[in-house]
C-alpha cells in the first residue's frame, strides 16, 4: 500500500471531539502516515498539543487565520514554537471572501499576516499560507520577505503566486476532485512537482464523491488519484515525491513506521 502525509488536517476540530481516535484509525488503514495540525483559532491550541503529545504521527503548527485575527497573540504563539512537534508557523496570511453581515479589516489582517511571518523567520520555521481572493496583496507581503519559505495552503491556481516557487510550495487538496475547479486542475501541470505537497484541509473541502460529508485525513490517497490522472504519472511516483517534499518542508521523516 503507498503511504502519504497529509499536510494540513484541522484534527483539532470541534467535529473529532469525540471519534478521533477513529480517524486515525482510518488514516493509518489509509496509507497516511503523517498528519499536521495548522494553527487556526488560538483558542484549540492546547487542543493540537495534547493531540501531538499523544499520537506519534501528529505534529501542529502555531498561527492565527486571518478570519480570527482578533484572537492573536505573539506572545502565545511564541511559547509554543520551541516545541519538538512544532514544524511550522501559520494558518496566516489574508481572507478577502465577503461573508454576509461580516466585516473585513484587511489592515489588521495584513498587520497580523507579517507579524507570523516575522516570527517564522525568527524561528527558522515554513510557513502554511492561506490566502482567499486576496492573491495580489499576499503575492505582494511575501515578495517583501524574500528568506520567507512554506506552502500555499489550498493553492487556487492563480499565476501570480506561480511565482513564488522558489521558496514556496504548494497545497493541493480535494478541490482538485471538484467539477468545477478547471481553473486549479489547468494550473496543475505549472506547479514544479518537487513542490507539490497534498492535504485534505479536513474536516472541511471532502473530496468528490464524497462532498456534504465531514473530511477526514483518509481521502489523502483519493485527492493524489486524481492529482496523478491529471499530470498523467504514477501514484507510486508522486507518493514518493510528495512525501519527500513534505520531509522537506516541515522536517519530517518521508515514511513512517505505522505499527
Amino acid at each position: 500500500m503507498l503511504q502519504w502525509i497529509d499536510t494540513h488536517c484541522h484534527l483539532d476540530h470541534r467535529l473529532y471531539h469525540t471519534d478521533v481516535e477513529q480517524v486515525l484509525e482510518n488514516a493509518k488503514q489509509a496509507g497516511i502516515t503523517r498528519m499536521v495540525i495548522p494553527g487556526a483559532d488560538p483558542r484549540d491550541l492546547n487542543r493540537a498539543l495534547q493531540l501531538c503529545t499523544r499520537y506519534e504521527e501528529l505534529y501542529f503548527a502555531v498561527g492565527v487565520h486571518p478570519l480570527d485575527v482578533e484572537h492573536f497573540d505573539n506572545a502565545q504563539l511564541e511559547a509554543h514554537i520551541q516545541h519538538p512537534k512544532c514544524v511550522a508557523v501559520g494558518e496566516c496570511g489574508l481572507d478577502y471572501f465577503q461573508r454576509q453581515g461580516g466585516h473585513l479589516d484587511k489592515a489588521r489582517q495584513k498587520e497580523v499576516f507579517c507579524a507570523q511571518i516575522e516570527l517564522a523567520l525568527a524561528y527558522d520555521k515554513p510557513l502554511i499560507v492561506h490566502i482567499r481572493e486576496a492573491s495580489d496583496d499576499a503575492y505582494a507581503i511575501l515578495k517583501a520577505y524574500p528568506h520567507a519559505r512554506g506552502v500555499l495552503h489550498c493553492f487556487n491556481g492563480d499565476a501570480i503566486l506561480l511565482k513564488l516557487h522558489k521558496n514556496f510550495y504548494y497545497g493541493i487538496g480535494g478541490v482538485a476532485t471538484f467539477k468545477n475547479a478547471k481553473h486549479l486542475q489547468n494550473a496543475l501541470p505549472h506547479i514544479p512537482l518537487e513542490r507539490l505537497v497534498l492535504e485534505t484541509d479536513a474536516p472541511y473541502l471532502t473530496p468528490h464523491p464524497f462532498r456534504g460529508t465531514r473530511n477526514e485525513p483518509k481521502y489523502t490517497a483519493l485527492i493524489a488519484q486524481q492529482i496523478a490522472q491529471v499530470l498523467n504519472i504514477e501514484p507510486a511516483h508522486l507518493a514518493h515525491t510528495t512525501n519527500a517534499n513534505a520531509a522537506t518542508l516541515f522536517g519530517l521523516a518521508p515514511y513512517a513506521k505505522v505499527s
